[in-house]
This record gives structure tokens, C-alpha cells and sequence, in this order.
């Protein structure tokens, strides 16, 4: 028997192994999580109305508590306190409360976004351990599961990338409207100077000079003799 025969035949007895500790195991955890579920279940039915009655008691108290002792104090230092700092404090519960309530608007949609961001990690996860588990039971080899992954890391991957070329895209576009925008406002149409003229131009409408009107008196007097 050659050492890759021997290297066989363990992966073999280790996979019987796990898959024999599975079978054990499963029913004893699926028992496990039912009575897990019916006690969670009796123990809820059963503290329910004990935790709403103590909440409800404890809020009576504490109002009665409140009625009694802290509330005519309050009302007898609020009398001798200038009118200046009642108001102030007053203004002051209002901007809190009016803050309290605009960081809960902020933040309750931003909160929603990340449960329903965080779900399909969580249903993800859950399909992993599926596999996982179909796996050690040996419904699913070892190569189905790493090309499940694998597919899982191209689609991320995939994503990460259009994404990125989205961003550079639109960041590409706002860079040239900017530019465009900005040569515009520095150099308006009106305030385009014309070309200059060339240099034959500007030779042709100079006036003739004395020594050019001399030499053509020359040469008119040359060709009468």
C-alpha cells in the first residue's frame, strides 16, 4: 500500500467519522432546540403579565413619588427664580426635546438601512452553515463547497467594481461640468479679443514711403530714355 493509498483511505475513516458523529448528533440538537423553544416559550407566557404588572406598579410609584415630594418643590424653586432663567430654562427643554426628536428622525431610516443592508449577510451566513452542515454530513463535497465561495467572492468582487466605476464616472463628469463652468465664467465671449492681423496685412496698408515713390521716378525716367 503506497503512501497516497494509506493518505485515501483516512480521509475516508475521517469523513465516516464526521459523518457518523452527525447523524449521532443531529437528533439530540434538534431535540435540544425544540425544548429550547417550548421553555422560552413557557418561561415568556409565564413572566409576561408578572413584567408588565411590575412596570405598570413601578410607574404608579414613581408618579405618586413624584406628585408627592418632587413636584411642589419644583414649583416653590421655580418661584423664586428670575424670570430671566425660567424662560432660558425653559427654551433650554424645548431645543432638547426639539434635538431628541430631529436625531431620532435621522436616525430611525438609517437604522432600517442597515437591518435590511445587514439581512442578506445574515441569510448568507445562514446558507453557509446549511452547507456547512450538508457538508459534514456528506451531501455537499469539499470542492462544491469552495466553488460556492468562490462564486460568492466573484459576485462581491463584481459588485465592488461597478460600484467603484460608477463613482469615478460621476466624480469624471462633475470634475468636467465644473471645469466647463468655471471657463466660462473666466472667459466670456465678450471678452474674447479678435485675432491680430497678420504681418502682410498690415504691409499692405502702410502708405508708400518717400524712397519707394523716389525709386519709381527712377525707374519711369530709366525706361523714357
Amino acid at each position: 500500500m503506497t503512501r497516497k493509498d494509506s493518505v485515501r483511505l483516512a480521509a475516508e475513516s475521517a469523513r465516516d467519522s464526521v459523518r457518523h458523529a452527525a447523524e449521532v448528533v443531529a437528533p439530540y440538537a434538534e431535540t435540544a432546540k425544540d425544548a429550547a423553544v417550548h421553555y422560552a416559550h413557557e418561561a415568556n407566557e409565564r413572566l409576561a403579565p408578572k413584567m408588565s404588572y411590575a412596570a405598570h406598579e413601578a410607574a404608579r410609584q414613581a408618579r405618586t413619588a413624584y406628585d408627592c415630594h418632587l413636584q411642589p418643590r419644583l414649583h416653590s424653586a421655580r418661584t423664586h427664580v428670575p424670570p430671566n432663567v425660567d424662560r432660558a430654562a425653559t427654551k433650554a427643554v424645548k431645543q432638547t426635546r426639539l434635538a431628541a426628536r430631529q436625531a431620532a428622525e435621522y436616525t430611525q431610516p438609517r437604522i432600517g438601512t442597515a437591518i435590511a443592508a445587514a439581512q442578506p449577510m445574515a441569510e448568507e451566513a445562514a446558507s453557509r452553515s446549511v452547507a456547512a452542515l450538508a457538508a459534514l454530513r456528506g451531501q455537499v463535497t469539499a470542492k462544491e463547497v469552495q466553488r460556492l465561495v468562490r462564486r460568492h467572492e466573484r459576485r462581491a468582487r463584481r459588485g465592488r467594481v461597478l460600484k467603484g466605476v460608477a463613482v469615478v464616472g460621476l466624480l469624471a463628469g462633475g470634475a468636467f461640468l465644473a471645469w466647463r463652468w468655471w471657463d466660462q465664467q473666466s472667459n466670456p465671449d465678450w471678452l474674447v479679443e479678435p485675432p491680430a492681423a497678420t504681418e502682410l496685412s498690415s504691409r499692405e496698408g502702410e502708405p508708400a514711403t518717400f524712397d519707394d515713390e523716389l525709386a519709381a521716378k527712377e525707374r519711369d525716367a530709366a525706361s523714357d530714355e
